[in-house]
């Protein structure tokens, strides 16, 4: 007995096989339209650059360096001046104790050593207390010219660290390029030279105690008010002399 076995229209394998391709790049295509290339270990953050770069106070070390000579031994007049100035400043910044560390080992050690109590000299003058600073040692390794470190812990607003890229800012199949939204680093600069610009960082927490009034000044308004008379600021000789001359109009 002979079978015949009879091809059916549009079923051949060839057929098959395209139809077969044609949906799989489909598929492909559209996996590849809502897929969202990010990053492992990147967080999806806000878009304000102020939540995804904040500003943190943190406390850390404020340090001033003195070079002295070997055939000095003593400050010079700008570092005695930088050295009144790091007192009077930790006075009102710092969150602890001061530490003086002079070089061990390096070219000017004795010129170091020998500054040390010109420096002890000028932070007491200064209003520290005795036992608020102290005196310590560091190894210089080699015949090296090392400085004197004076430091002390305080408050500091931090933002960052900048430049980073983890995603790619151009053309992609990227959700934030379609979206339009803003690329990581953006606005890290900015948050980080505000941290750093700014003279108290409680500031940044909450706004300082209104100040008292200028008593003298608001008491000459107010009779000049009760009298009638211009409250007004009247200019100085000086501010008349400082204007540009008529010569020549």
């Amino acid at each position: 007995m002979q079978t015949i076995r009879a091809m059916i229209p549009g079923r051949s394998p060839a057929g098959i096989a395209v139809r077969a391709a044609a949906a799989a790049f489909c598929v492909l295509f559209l996996v590849g339209c809502n897929t969202d290339q990010q990053v492992t270990g990147v967080p999806d953050a806000s878009p304000d650059y102020r939540m995804r770069h904040p500003i943190t106070l943190q406390e850390s070390a404020r340090t001033l360096e003195l070079f002295i000579g070997s055939n000095r031994g003593e400050l010079n007049p700008t570092q005695r001046a930088q050295v009144l100035s790091f007192g009077l400043e930790w006075k009102r910044d710092a969150t602890g104790g001061m530490v003086v560390s002079r070089p061990l080992g390096a070219t000017n050690e004795q010129a170091a050593a020998s500054a040390m109590t010109e420096i002890a000299s000028i932070l007491s003058a200064s209003g520290m207390p005795p036992q608020s600073f102290i005196v310590q040692t560091y190894p210089v390794t080699g015949p090296n010219l090392a400085p004197i470190h004076i430091s002390y812990p305080r408050i500091r607003a931090q933002a960052g660290p900048c430049g980073l890229w983890p995603q790619d800012i151009g053309p992609s199949m990227n959700r934030d390029y379609f979206e339009n939204q803003p690329p990581w680093n953006y606005g890290c600069a900015t948050q980080r030279n505000l941290a750093a610009e700014v003279d108290n960082p409680a500031d940044l927490v909450q706004p300082r105690a209104e100040t008292a009034a200028y008593a003298m000044r608001r008491t000459t308004v107010l009779e000049k008010y009760r009298t009638g008379a211009n409250a007004a600021t009247s200019e100085s000789q000086n501010t008349q002399s400082a204007k540009i001359s008529d010569v020549g109009k």
